[in-house]
């Protein structure tokens, strides 16, 4: 047995968590009272959201090292998104990333427990276009089917129904912004059920000596390093917005032969050779044998995806 602490945030999860928890069978656990109780003034935090990190979990830290906690659970205010941090020499925060291939290779490893002998093909697992692609991987090597959809969980909510209307099974989609869909029961993002398969993999994990860092080492070791530097600038000026995306579709710089339109061929002075490109504010896809996206593509938005 091992203890978690849990922040609600100042929203709406902590009842539906204890109740979660309860029907699960698994251990009581350790709130953060202060922030217990919705409260449209977040009167503890600067900025409500769990995603930012330790900044956002002060007090679920100083609540879980009070408590010998060895996780901590915080859903955001409205309880649909779920972040994750673990004591090992301090408090490793996970990424929503590495949240999302820590779950997906549980949901596979139990689902293969539970059908040893089913058609891995026809269980689908999802995610977005900005989030890691270590899930595909996974995904790939243990027999299952992978789709990538537009960023938004509406893009993975509705495909996921989509497929399910095919007589395909839906077993997990996941966004980098922590959001998390385990299983097809609710077909969007959803904190409380993502916290129980959390806690889930967490008892497996510590009955077997392991920790959640310990897997998700494993993990890379067996499916290979997935790096990810998320970042972003801010432009308020649509002109300038539209120069930038303007400027990248008509590169001419070359630096491998590859066949990639007027777009760059490599990147950061040559240092990584571009391999595809896909534009789905064009429609051009380097990946498919006619170059035409099979995304969703919008003249209105510019998203630029370069494969290396």
């Amino acid at each position: 047995p091992f203890n978690i602490t849990y922040t609600a945030m100042h929203g709406v999860g902590y009842p539906y968590i204890v109740e979660a928890f309860k029907k699960a069978g698994f251990k009581e656990l350790i709130a953060v009272t202060e922030q217990i109780l919705p409260d449209p003034e977040f009167p503890t935090v600067k900025f409500p959201n769990p995603e930012e990190g330790k900044s956002a979990l002060d007090l679920a830290i100083k609540t879980a090292n009070s408590n010998n906690s060895v996780i901590i659970l915080a859903n955001d205010p409205d309880a649909d998104r779920l972040a994750v941090a673990e004591k090992t020499e301090n408090w490793k925060v996970f990424t929503g990333n590495e949240i999302g291939a820590l779950l997906g290779w549980w949901m596979i490893q139990t689902y293969k427990n539970k059908h040893p002998n089913a058609d891995y093909s026809n269980v689908y697992l999802l995610s977005s276009t900005v989030s890691s692609k270590i899930l595909k991987t996974i995904a790939t090597a243990e027999g299952f089917s992978f789709e990538e959809t537009l960023t938004g969980f509406k893009w993975m909510g509705n495909r996921a129904y989509q497929l399910i209307k095919e007589g395909k099974e839906v077993l997990f989609a996941f966004e980098e912004a922590i959001g998390f869909m385990c299983g097809h029961a609710v077909l969007d993002k959803d904190g409380v059920s993502a916290a129980i398969i959390v806690a889930e993999l967490a008892t497996y994990l510590y009955n077997n000596g392991l920790s959640l860092t310990a897997k998700l080492v494993d993990i890379y070791n067996k499916y290979g390093h997935h790096l990810c530097d998320n970042s972003y600038f801010i432009c308020h000026k649509p002109e300038v917005i539209k120069a930038i995306f303007n400027r990248l579709r008509n590169f001419k710089e070359k630096c491998n032969g590859l066949s990639l339109q007027s777009y760059p061929e490599c990147l950061v002075n040559g240092k990584y050779k571009v391999i595809s490109v896909r534009d789905l504010t064009t429609g051009f896809d380097s990946t498919k044998p006619d170059n035409k996206a099979t995304l969703p593509i919008s003249s209105s938005s510019q998203m630029i995806t370069f494969y290396i």
